[in-house]
């Protein structure tokens, strides 16, 4: 995220319509991610959890845009309070903002900055949601997210690009969201999962994908999207820097999906679809972070690096007995660490600021500072998610009932089904098409 500007009285900067305008459209594609994530996760579970998996990220437009203009920006974005959160009285409600008050330093209004940061508040929680496919309650959920939101995602974004925070202020380089969205969610999803447990039939149950066009619908939705998350985040477009994070954007999800593609045939001895849109988000992650302070070639190394740990990390699973259902942690929380810390290597120091990493010249300090933004939030992140989800899980309860989860929670939660068979042939044997056990996600299990 771009950091605040220091100019003279004389060189204030005045309203630009033609920022405003490019990011007015940066934060339309942001929002779109949030729909696209949802396509992205309801495809790969089974048809009986279609609609729950959608609603989990649609919810979050929801109860996340609500938080965030009552208090979340404030806290978010607010004046400096010891380094940890803000506050401004002002930004409470939105009320005390002028209609062309302009976002210090910058061209752009504060209500655009406020807009466009609110989508990546939006997404962040629904980010963490894919962990916990088929067996969450949804008002435990709608709850975990009010809170995770406030407790966890608000502060942390003042920590990482709030002026005074304490990680923006010691100089670790996050250009758009590498701690504070994919680790943050990352970390939280393992939280989670901890608490709450495996799914009922966990490594021994089929569980595919019941919809790979689905899979690759939202894959291509979050990539699209993602151009205005990482290019947006510099706010504005009057020295190239947001060019840049563009072209590297590209680049490193190209990398990173052809990387995971050549792993997976040669560990498992095909090409999938699903392993083309995984690697392609692997890539979009790990580039987040990494974007603005490298050149194109750095983001092809980075992409290629976060495909190939990725598409490693997403078997760990079976190894540690932890059901991370849609491998949130697996590309999420590692793509998240990858991103971040390459920072410390392959800054060039000539794109968003002059910090250079190791293999510039920049000797070992940006990877420290580095390291201890990863860290931090991941280690926050993981306890206080794992706390919030203990006390939900104590009191109303996470997980809806054994039978529930098996027969469909789409039916039990929702009182829908994503897909109505009764009109595809009529008869006995459109019920029974109907009542047939579908498939869910094409992760192989390691043996």
């Amino acid at each position: 995220m771009a950091s605040a500007i220091t100019t003279l009285a004389g060189d204030a900067p005045t309203l630009s319509s033609a920022n405003t305008g490019f990011m007015l459209i940066c934060s339309a594609l942001v929002m779109l991610m949030t729909p696209g994530l949802a396509f992205f996760y309801g495809g790969m579970v089974r048809v009986k959890s279609t609609l729950n998996m959608l609603m989990m990220s649609f919810i979050s437009l929801g109860i996340v845009t609500i938080l965030w203009v009552l208090y979340g920006f404030s806290v978010a974005f607010g004046t400096d309070s010891g380094s940890l959160f803000g506050w401004s009285s002002e930004y409470v409600g939105l009320s005390g903002i002028g209609l062309t008050e302009l976002w210090d330093g910058y061209t752009i209004p504060v209500y655009v900055f406020a807009v466009f940061q609110l989508m990546f508040a939006v997404i962040t929680p629904a980010l963490i949601s894919g962990a916990l496919a088929d067996r969450v309650k949804f008002t435990a959920w709608a709850l975990y997210i009010t809170l995770w939101a406030s407790i966890v995602y608000f502060p942390v974004a003042h920590w990482v690009w709030g002026t005074g925070g304490w990680l923006f202020e010691m100089g670790v380089i996050d250009f758009a969201g590498g701690t504070a969205v994919h680790i943050n969610a990352g970390a939280a999803a393992l939280g989670v999962i901890l608490v709450i447990g495996k799914r009922v039939g966990f490594k021994k149950d089929p569980m595919r994908p019941h919809s790979l066009p689905l899979v690759m619908l939202g894959a291509g939705l979050l990539w699209f999207g993602w151009f205005g998350f990482n290019a947006g985040s510099w706010l504005g477009n009057d020295d190239g820097v947001g060019a840049v994070m563009f072209v590297n954007t590209q680049v490193a999800t190209a990398a990173a999906m052809l990387a995971w593609l050549a792993y997976e045939k040669l560990r498992h001895g095909s090409f999938t679809t699903l392993g083309a849109a995984s690697g392609a988000v692997a890539g979009l992650v790990a580039i987040t972070p990494s974007g603005g302070s490298c050149s194109p070639l750095g983001a092809i190394a980075i992409g290629a690096i976060a495909g190939l740990l990725c598409a490693m990390a997403v078997g760990l699973k079976y190894r540690f007995g932890y059901d991370d259902s849609l491998d949130v942690v697996g590309v999420h929380l590692v793509g998240g660490v990858v991103g971040s810390l390459l920072v410390g290597l392959f800054a060039t120091g000539g794109v968003q600021s002059d910090a250079k990493g190791l293999f510039y010249g920049g000797g070992l300090d940006q990877l420290g500072k580095q390291a201890v933004g990863v860290f931090s939030v991941l280690a926050y992140s993981l306890i206080a998610s794992a706390i919030l989800a203990l006390v939900i899980d104590r009191t109303m309860g996470m997980r809806v009932s054994e039978d529930d989860e098996v027969s469909g929670i789409d039916q039990v939660e929702h009182a829908e089904t994503a897909y109505d068979f009764s009109g595809a042939g009529g008869g006995i044997s459109s019920r029974t098409t109907a009542a047939a056990p579908a498939p869910t996600q094409n992760t192989k299990v390691d043996a």
